[in-house]
Order: C-alpha cells, then sequence, then structure tokens
C-alpha cells in the first residue's frame, strides 16, 4: 500500500499515530499492544528520510517519537483530552446517582442532560474544588 501525503500531513499522522497509541498502551504496563507500538515505530522511523530527523531516536534497536516530538505539546493535548473526558464522565456519574440511577430514556434524557450540565458548569468554575465526601 502507498498513500501520498504532504509534509503537514505526515507531521499530523505522527500526531495521531503518538495520540492512538498513547490511549491504547500508556496504562498496560508490559501488557502493551505491541501490533500498535511497531505501526508507531515503523511511522515514526519514515522521519529519518523525511527531513525530521529530529522527531524520532532509537530505543533498543526500535525507532521511537523523540523526546524533542513527545516534549513538542503533544501531551498537552492529550491532557486536555483527558480533563474533558474526566470531567463529563464525572457529571454524567454524578447526575445518574442523582436520578437514582434509573434506565436512561427518551423519557428522562433531558433531564440526565440538564443535570450533567449543570455539575459541569460547577466543574468549569470550581474545578472539583467543591466535592466533598462526608463522613
Amino acid at each position: 500500500m502507498n498513500i501520498e501525503l504532504t509534509t503537514k500531513e505526515f507531521r499530523r499522522l505522527l500526531d495521531l499515530v503518538y495520540i492512538g497509541n498513547w490511549i491504547l498502551n500508556s496504562t498496560r504496563g508490559d501488557d502493551r499492544f505491541e501490533d500498535y507500538d511497531q505501526v508507531e515505530s515503523k511511522l515514526f522511523g519514515l522521519c529519518r528520510t523525511n527531513g525530521m530527523d529530529s522527531l524520532v531516536e532509537r530505543w533498543k534497536g526500535e525507532d521511537i517519537p523523540s523526546h524533542a516530538f513527545a516534549d513538542g505539546g503533544i501531551h498537552e493535548a492529550i491532557m486536555d483530552y483527558e480533563d474533558t473526558v474526566f470531567f463529563e464522565i464525572l457529571a454524567e456519574e454524578l447526575a445518574r446517582r442523582d436520578m437514582g440511577y434509573v434506565e436512561v430514556s427518551s423519557d428522562n434524557y433531558e433531564e440526565l442532560v440538564s443535570r450533567m450540565d449543570d455539575y459541569i458548569a460547577e466543574f468549569e468554575a470550581h474545578g472539583t474544588d467543591h466535592i466533598t465526601i462526608e463522613t
């Protein structure tokens, strides 16, 4: 298979591959999906022949994203995503709790969304500062 990409498109593809592999493998420890690591290595290896040497380095015989790549802002994008997902999941879980964990249906969907919106507004205003556990 051959894919023709501009330099900018290839650079964006590297970001997408890195983010995808990070999501799949960053929490797996030694139980990684190695086939995704191999695809990432293969694509980052192409940096050497496409004028992007600073984005790749060798580690244990494999091409991996360089420190310059990893420190270049990609983790800020990942962190923004993680923060958004965290607060959305928390808002939904709290809203569902408030509704007694009833099955979501067309009859109560608007109530769920309204409660979630209230929690999201709270999180946007105060983060988790007002979350407490009663003892």
